[in-house]
């Protein structure tokens, strides 16, 4: 799709310099650019929710799965004994 934009002329001209420079287009440079603009505006976002989510979970109590599976092997060895037995 094209599109038009609107650069100042020092920041096109730095981009088409370094894209001669890597004997790439201006156009390749350009989605290059925003691609990993929008890789990183995912990985903010998918920061954040795991924030909130992990905040979430300290508010409601849990526990690290370590202790967790401490705790479940306790309560299945008091069930069912040890291996030996």
């Amino acid at each position: 799709m094209k599109i038009t934009l609107d650069l100042d002329a020092d920041l096109y001209r730095a981009v088409k310099v370094e894209a001669a420079r890597n004997d790439r287009s201006v156009r390749d440079v350009v989605a290059e650019a925003l691609e990993h603009w929008l890789e990183q505006a995912e990985d903010a976002e998918d920061r954040a929710s795991a924030d909130a989510a992990l905040a979430e979970y300290r508010r409601e109590g849990g526990v690290a799965a370590e202790a967790f599976f401490r705790h479940l092997a306790a309560e299945t060895q008091a069930t069912y004994g040890s291996d030996g037995e």
